[in-house]
């Protein structure tokens, strides 16, 4: 074992110094374009950690509560309540000039900035601080991260769960305990800048949704026909009926509707094969038939019948137990329980002593957390600006020798806590959904960069891994596909999560795709290992752990997949990197991309 001491120049806890605004928003749904805030609190604190300011109110939204059975407030109880217009110039004197913190910040965010939209006025909050994703990166010693957990691993007294009020000033208190935690491991706070990339979309209406097919696709059409249900038909350049009425023809017959032309898609329709558009050029290309509008007139009289997707089991059906099935994954191995932080070498050096622990049963560390309980040590690891942390926090350092002895020992872990099953790339785990709980949540987290952004994806897609419409793609200009229950959840500078609904997909939806692009010139190889992680809800427990750390020219590297198997779901750890960027990936699962 290496013993490190804390240089004379160790860096002292980075100056959390700001003025913050704590925000508690309790809703009628989860859903910020359809649902209201009832409820609000704002409190303000000074740099000093200490509250200046108090505000709260009930809110009349003028439509239904929604979940009474969660937040309490009735119909009765908010009715004479003012409407957010009404208070939206005390909450913007409060926001203004502040950080403002909330749990699940992203949620709160966007709530806020649709009823101030909706007020016709601005939020004016430059940057915001979510307590999930900091304590995320802390990773202290709890069962899970929900705000009572967290409030009482901090030794803050809650008192009405669900209570706006009550819930900011818990919130207050916990971010007084996360930021001494932080301090002491040397983190930079995931201060999000607003609005974000994904924050224009809160002032838009969701998009026109295509009607879903429910008929696997046959493949192409046949040279004069006939149309088959569930054939994936395209429609480019004019036509004499109009486009919207055509395409609700083809639906109603049962005929899937793309908005781009691939290898899948079985006829291109159109009344000028020359036009030059995009669709038209591909068509030949891929070799997908074309016909002109008259024909497919002709051939929507006489749809034949088609095969149907495989119907899910229903949400409240009998599923197994609450103990998931573990499949590939590393259970055991003298590492087992352990965290182990990597630092130095060269980029396959470092690779390859993250594979070894992982090989040994631990999880390899991107970030250091409170979670990590060994270190290793590579050529040049010595100058990593945070072994003056490791050293005062006295971790265990090793050597690189020390992944090859035979006895590593397991250190004892907190019975609440128990280690997440570590993947392997390709390594698989079933998905448990039962009547109550059907929401999962895949986070990917990085090594803080200087030179580029990272933003996470989603494509929920077909059989053939192609969108059936473009909403199906889940990004920052497009944060929630309600239809396919997927949603971008939590986002921030060094991890960003999606969450799936899984009794949400209809039948066609077969695969939910996770991926992370790089915004700049930057590689997968320049930012290392990439680690995901899988768990119920939000805030629950995690049940996996991957670190994906093979890629080095790709922009592009798809992180995992959450696909079907019967009436089952699976999450599987990927890695597979492209050198393209965002766009051609999002082309290649038949998202219709704007040049």
């Amino acid at each position: 074992m290496t013993r490190l001491s804390a240089p004379d120049d160790a860096p002292a806890s980075p100056p959390y110094v700001h003025d913050w605004a704590i925000v508690d928003v309790e809703t009628s749904g989860l859903r910020p374009a359809e649902h209201r805030v009832l409820s609000l609190a704002v409190l303000t604190l000074g740099p000093d950690g200490a509250t200046r300011e108090e505000f709260a109110t009930l809110l009349d939204p003028g439509c239904d509560p929604g979940p009474v059975h969660i937040h309490g407030l009735t119909a009765e109880r908010l009715r004479g309540s003012p409407t957010f217009d009404q208070v939206a110039d005390r909450i913007a004197e409060l926001l203004d000039g502040r950080v403002m913190v909330a749990h699940n910040a992203h949620f709160d965010y966007a709530f806020l900035a649709r009823e101030f939209a909706r007020a016709g006025a601005r939020l004016p909050v430059r940057r915001r601080l979510c307590t999930l994703a900091l304590n995320r990166r802390i990773g202290p010693p709890t069962p899970d991260l929900r705000l009572g957990t967290l409030a009482e691993h901090y030794g803050v007294r809650q008192r009405r769960a669900h209570d706006a009020l009550d819930d900011a000033r818990v919130l207050a208190g916990v971010l007084r305990g996360s930021l001494a935690g932080a301090a002491a491991l040397g983190l930079d706070l995931p201060l999000v800048a607003c609005p974000p990339k994904n924050g224009s979309s809160t002032a838009h209406p969701p998009p026109t949704r295509k009607v879903p097919c429910a008929f696997r696709c046959p493949g192409r059409m046949p040279q004069g026909g006939p149309l088959v249900q569930g054939m994936k038909v395209a429609f480019t350049g004019e036509t004499r009926v109009p486009r919207d009425e055509l395409a609700a023809r083809a639906a109603e017959a049962g005929l899937n509707v793309m908005t781009t032309v691939s290898r899948f898609t079985s006829v291109l329709v159109t009344n000028d094969p020359g036009s030059g558009s995009a669709k038209a050029r591909r068509a030949p290309a891929e070799g997908v038939p074309v016909i002109d509008e008259a024909a497919f007139l002709r051939l929507l009289d006489d749809v034949r019948p088609g095969v149907r997707h495989e119907e899910p089991a229903p949400a409240s059906a009998p599923r197994p137990a609450a103990e998931p099935q573990r499949r590939s994954g590393a259970s055991g191995g003298r590492l087992a329980g352990r965290r182990v932080l990597v630092l130095g070498g060269t980029h396959p050096e470092a690779s390859a002593a993250r594979a070894r622990i992982a090989g040994l049963g631990g999880a390899a560390a991107v970030n250091l957390s409170a979670g990590v309980t060994d270190v290793v040590v590579l050529p040049g690891g010595e100058r990593d600006r945070r072994i003056g942390r490791i050293a005062a926090l006295k971790l265990p350092v090793h050597d690189p020798e020390w992944l090859q002895a035979d006895d590593g020992g397991t250190p004892e872990r907190p019975a609440s806590r128990p280690a997440p099953l570590v993947l392997p790339m390709g390594g698989v785990i079933d998905l448990p959904v039962t009547a109550g709980a059907t929401t999962w949540t895949i986070s990917a987290s990085w090594a803080q960069q200087a030179d580029c952004e990272i933003d996470v994806v989603a494509f929920a897609v077909d059989e053939d891994g192609q969108v059936p419409g473009d909403e199906n793609f889940v990004f920052y200009g497009a944060p929630d596909d309600p239809a396919a229950g997927v949603r971008l959840a939590i986002d921030g500078p060094t991890e960003q999560s999606i969450t799936v609904d899984l009794a949400v997909p209809p039948p066609q939806i077969r695969r939910i795709a996770v991926a992370a692009a790089i915004d700049g010139a930057a590689t997968f190889g320049d930012v290392g290992a990439i680690e995901i992680t899988a768990g119920p809800g939000v805030s629950r427990a995690l049940l996996a752990q991957a670190t994906l750390d093979a890629a080095t020219t790709e922009r592009t590297l798809l992180l995992a997949e959450v696909y079907r198997r019967g009436p089952s779901w699976r999450l599987r750890a990927l890695g597979q990197g492209y050198d393209f960027g965002l766009a051609e990936l999002a082309r290649r699962h038949g998202v219709d991309v704007e040049n």
